[in-house]
């Protein structure tokens, strides 16, 4: 993952954000087109649509378990006419296509079949793709210059409110050492309550709470209804365990708030910044103040 700042030009084809747009990164050879279906049509007109490349056709930025698709064609255009026809989920598509037009067939499946793979592991979609692609062989120095192209599509998707290929979970240290630039995203936090145990992180995207933490098998009437539904789509999904006096996470989950995780393992209405605390004690709110204090 880069470290270094990044220049992201983003074309507004007909001044409207949420219209179709051409994207580019400085100094890269690929490009990207990001079109609403209501507007596919307009893509017609585009040639970087009709080259080889990789696709993703999305259901929605906003959607809490979001569906997403995966594909790679020689002429990425005439393949979408066929999902136009075919797959009714998608409201939006982003191509990648190469400006020098040097993208190979080898090329675009290996690129298939890393996006699905980095996109699985980062488990923040639905993938409507059945299986993972075969990989294809490629030269030492071709498959390193895919693999800085499908960096460059991470950084490109996010930027465009779609973080598929963002690992959601980070491997933190049981704590923080003094010297570690002020920010919360370094600290990890915990809560305990009514012999209940929980553990999580805050993350650019929102609370994670992390596998191994225990949840209230009971839902108050104070508990708030985001968190309920959140807990009621956890057992659906089979991501928490059964237990006689509680139930287990059993792999890491984003939450949109540290209040909605503390309601979620408390099982009633709880204050996040007040509820979790440092594992030296430190309560988030505290935390969160003193940082503010020292800038």
């Amino acid at each position: 993952m880069s470290k270094f700042g990044r220049s992201i030009r983003i074309f507004l084809a007909d001044g409207s954000p949420t219209g179709l747009r051409h994207v580019e990164i400085a100094n890269w050879t690929g490009q990207a087109l990001a079109c609403p279906r209501s507007r596919f049509s307009e893509l017609s007109k585009w040639e970087e649509s009709k080259r080889p490349g990789v696709y993703f056709l999305f259901e929605s930025s906003s959607s809490e378990n979001n569906l997403a698709y995966i594909g790679e064609s020689e002429d990425v255009f005439k393949r979408l006419a066929d999902h136009d026809r075919k797959k009714e989920f998608w409201n939006e598509v982003i191509i990648f296509t190469s400006k020098d037009e040097n993208l190979t067939k080898g090329h675009i499946k290996y690129l298939e079949s890393r996006l699905v793979e980095v996109s699985k592991s980062a488990d923040r979609y639905q993938l409507e793709n059945s299986n993972t692609p075969t990989r294809s062989i490629l030269p030492r120095a071709d498959a390193a210059a895919m693999e800085e192209f499908v960096d460059n599509i991470r950084l490109i998707l996010g930027s465009l409110s779609h973080k598929i290929l963002e690992p959601v979970s980070i491997k933190m240290p049981a704590s923080t050492p003094a010297s570690e630039e002020d920010a919360l995203v370094n600290y990890m936090f915990q809560f305990k309550v009514h012999k209940i145990a929980a553990s999580g992180k805050l993350t650019d995207d929102g609370f994670l709470l992390l596998a191994g933490s225990q949840i209230s098998k009971k839902s108050s009437e104070s508990m708030p209804g985001k968190s309920k539904s959140i807990k009621e789509t956890m057992i659906q999904d089979g991501v928490i365990e059964e237990h006689p006096d509680h139930y287990l996470l059993i792999k890491d989950k984003l939450i949109s708030s540290s209040s909605y995780a503390a309601s979620l393992v408390a099982g009633n209405s709880r204050s996040g910044p007040q509820s979790w605390k440092t594992h030296e004690g430190e309560m988030l709110k505290a935390l969160e103040e003193r940082l503010i204090s020292k800038t």
